[in-house]
């Protein structure tokens, strides 16, 4: 039997600690995930779902964007993608008597995870402005007050409309597709605040802002190395790509600042093996200090060049740079002046530690480098992954089987959305095929990402905020900026399954819509649909839930959004929305001839396994830069500069969290149970600032500008980072990121590599209540 959720809001900063973990998986994630799937979902829920996650005639999981194996596992999910599916198909709900016995200045203060573990919205609420309390309201007069406030609006520009990862191709189509037809390319999403860095290097490097690897290339490599990247908690199925790519005889080289469990060792639940000893995955680990990435790879293109000129042609692959790369002389030149003192104290490594991986570099004939934020989120994310590039273009690891570029993404269909037109700098030949399709002409003029909505927010230069899926307050850099920005707008919407955050930080006038579940069957006026999402990899493939929804007043995101157009564009729009809601083939009709790679995509997304959509560099080893070819870079080599007496921060999640999503306030691997509110720190670095292990500090945060950020009343965690070097979980340290602290070109917010100071907390401040994304700014 399922259980009613808290009605507490549990103390988030007093945990018990215990030694981190050496492995991951095995017999305690079985256990944790049957514990919180029947706690939501009770047993025979339990069982009927979770044997349709990620299978051909089930769901996609609302989880990570990991790809599935041709052939399935019946139990084809991870510890972390059953908590995400629980938390959609619970049978907890939030009524419209919840929202009238708890106001909104109440639900502020609670933390996110009490907001989340209240369980499903279930009608349209409407906040009118100056109330304290959500009402229900029809749908119908729902749309007619966002479409009084858009019509309303100077400009179409004073509207932003933010997408998470979490909507299908159709929905994400139609989206885009009303945004610019009521005038704006404001449409920021969550790839803004992740792999924005990867897309900006990549694009420029070999053409495509995507990974060019499949998931069988994992299986023929001969070294896979995996950089700021922790898939035992946010990608856990990857484990067990990484383990059959070992059993092939890859090596695998983690770099990462802290020490994973699951790269140390995999106990798969799913063998006999797994459970009793597991495997060890990594052959060599790196222990970078925070931002030394770029040094990293810099130093081993260094190494590269001399080998070859030590030994001409035992290093590089000389016949593809010169067909198929551009500015290899002039990276040379750059990467020849490295400063080894530079790359020492940027990476915190020892010489032999890079010379090792250099070894593994030279025995390996297929190189693939997989990475995620670690990478992605500092101010010098770009140039760090063009090095990566030029890592791999040296020996020719790009546009062959076993080799190239894996930014692996988090969310399950971020990648589709882009792919769909959610973008706020749409290419000029999207534009042309949304005209020459739909007969208007979209805007060309490019709309806001994330960043810049906020300051749009928070200038008064953006009135209206609506937005499918997330939790924009949570996910977003320099909390208090962020809620101000928010409460400036004259109305805000959210698309949503559950209860977060952003609900309770509102512009003037607030609804909340609720919509269906990836696991909810979607039935409309022509039968049941089904909906295609993209993973990391470029395969589309069908999801169809299969539960009843969790009420009848539920409507999907595709049936919101074409509803949504119809009352706000009326009778005029040369846009059959009627005829979208109820038949996504049609829109999967219109998709085809916009949208390269989906040729016949009816016929092609009802293949029991997808397709794939084409890739140049990795199908041709034909490359669609400016210059036609793979362009080696020579950027400078930066890192951050970490004043003495600081720490240099990494926000992170716990592995009872998906994004803003807690499902607990354990983070098993790391040893830590029973709070969050803890910053790890190296056992020197906390002598240093006089903070014994289990005392309490305030996080401050230094900017160039003098400002400064406090997140109160932390745990110090004595813990086995590098030296000058610190972690503790977002959202609650959000609060710590100004706003303008920002990768540079993909304008990512640099949550990865924040200066810090430590002081003592005041006994005061310990013993207040401190909601999840609520700290003190000063």
């Amino acid at each position: 039997m399922a259980r009613k959720p808290p009605t507490s809001d549990p103390i988030q900063d007093a945990p018990d600690v215990h030694p981190p973990q050496q492995a991951a998986a095995g017999l305690p994630a079985i256990g944790h995930t049957l514990g919180i799937a029947q706690q939501q979902m009770g047993l025979r829920r339990t069982a009927l779902t979770l044997l349709k996650v990620n299978q051909k005639d089930g769901f996609d999981c609302p989880g990570c964007a990991w790809p599935e194996p041709g052939k399935r596992h019946r139990a084809e999910f991870c510890e972390n993608g059953a908590k995400a599916v629980a938390e959609e198909a619970t049978l907890r709900r939030v009524t419209p008597e919840f929202f009238d016995t708890h106001p909104v200045s109440e639900l502020a203060r609670r933390s996110g995870y009490w907001l989340g573990q209240q369980g499903r919205l279930t009608q349209p609420m409407y906040l009118a402005e100056g109330a304290d309390h959500y009402v229900p309201v029809p749908w119908e007069q729902a749309f007619n007050i966002i479409a009084e406030e858009l019509t309303s609006l100077a400009s179409p520009d004073e509207a932003v409309f933010y997408t998470s990862g979490r909507t299908s191709n159709e929905a994400a189509f139609v989206y885009q597709l009303f945004a610019r037809e009521f005038g704006t390319n404001n449409l920021p999403d969550c790839s803004n605040m992740c792999h924005e860095s990867s897309g900006s290097a990549l694009s420029e490097t070999i053409g495509i802002g995507k990974g060019s690897v499949l998931l069988e290339d994992l299986y023929h490599a001969d070294l896979i190395i995996v950089a700021g990247q922790n898939p035992g908690t946010n990608h856990p199925r990857m484990l067990s790509a990484l383990e059959k790519a070992k059993s092939h005889g890859a090596k695998i080289v983690s770099i990462n600042p802290l020490p994973e469990a699951g790269l140390q060792r995999f106990k798969n639940p799913q063998t006999a093996r797994g459970l009793a000893t597991g495997t060890p995955l990594a052959d060599a680990f790196l222990q970078i200090r925070i931002g030394g990435d770029q040094a990293l790879f810099r130093a081993l293109n260094q190494l590269l060049l001399e080998a070859e000129d030590a030994s001409p042609g035992s290093a590089l692959d000389r016949t593809f740079i010169d067909q198929h790369t551009h500015g290899f002389d002039e990276f040379a030149a750059t990467a020849r002046t490295t400063d080894w003192n530079d790359v020492l104290h940027a990476t915190g490594l020892a010489r032999h530690d890079i010379e090792k991986l250099l070894g593994m570099t030279l025995r390996a004939k297929n190189i693939i480098v997989c990475w995620a934020m670690g990478l992605t989120q500092h101010k010098h994310a770009v140039p760090t992954i063009k090095e990566v590039v030029n890592y791999l273009l040296l020996r020719g690891n790009i546009g062959r089987p076993g080799a190239g570029v894996c930014p692996v993404r988090g969310h399950s269909n971020v990648q589709g959305d882009r792919t769909m037109g959610i973008f706020e700098r749409p290419a000029p030949a999207f534009l042309d095929a949304l005209e020459k399709e739909f007969g208007f002409a979209p805007p060309r003029e490019h709309g806001l990402d994330v960043v810049r909505s906020i300051r749009a927010l928070r200038d008064g230069r953006a009135k209206v905020f609506f937005a499918v899926g997330g939790n924009f307050v949570a996910a977003t850099p320099d909390t208090h900026v962020t809620e101000d920005a928010m409460r400036r707008a004259r109305l805000t919407v959210h698309v949503s399954t559950k209860l977060n955050r952003s609900h309770v930080v509102t512009g003037a006038r607030a609804l909340i819509l609720p919509t269906l579940g990836r696991t909810e069957k979607d039935i409309q006026a022509t039968g049941e649909q089904f909906v295609t999402v993209e993973d990391s990899m470029g395969m589309v493939h069908a999801s169809r839930g299969t539960l009843e929804p969790a009420d009848t007043q539920l409507l999907s995101e595709t049936a919101i959004i074409c509803r949504l157009a119809r009352a706000v564009l009326g009778p005029d729009s040369v846009i059959p929305w009627h005829e979208f809601e109820t038949d996504y083939d049609l829109i999967r009709d219109r998709i085809s001839r916009v949208v390269p790679g989906f040729g016949d995509f009816n016929t092609k997304a009802r293949r029991p396994a997808g397709f794939t959509l084409p890739h140049a560099p990795r199908d041709e080893r034909r490359f669609p830069t400016s210059t036609g070819k793979a362009n080696f870079t020579a950027a400078a080599l930066e890192y951050p500069h970490v004043p003495e007496g600081r720490l240099l921060l990494q926000t992170l999640r716990s592995h009872d969290q998906f994004n803003t999503t807690i499902y607990g306030l354990d983070d098993r691997y790391r040893g830590i149970k029973g709070g969050r509110r803890v910053v790890l720190v190296h056992p020197d670095d906390a002598a240093a600032a006089g903070l014994a292990d289990g005392t309490y500090a305030d996080l401050i945060s230094e900017w160039t500008d003098g400002t400064e950020r406090r997140a109160e009343a932390f745990r110090v965690v004595h813990y086995p980072t590098p030296r000058g070097c610190a972690a503790a979980y977002y959202p609650e340290t959000n609060v710590l990121v100004p706003l303008d602290h920002t990768a540079d070109t993909s304008n990512t917010p640099a949550t990865k590599s924040i200066i810090i100071r430590l002081e003592p907390a005041h006994e005061s401040a310990r013993d207040q209540e401190h909601p999840v994304t609520a700290p003190v700014t000063t």
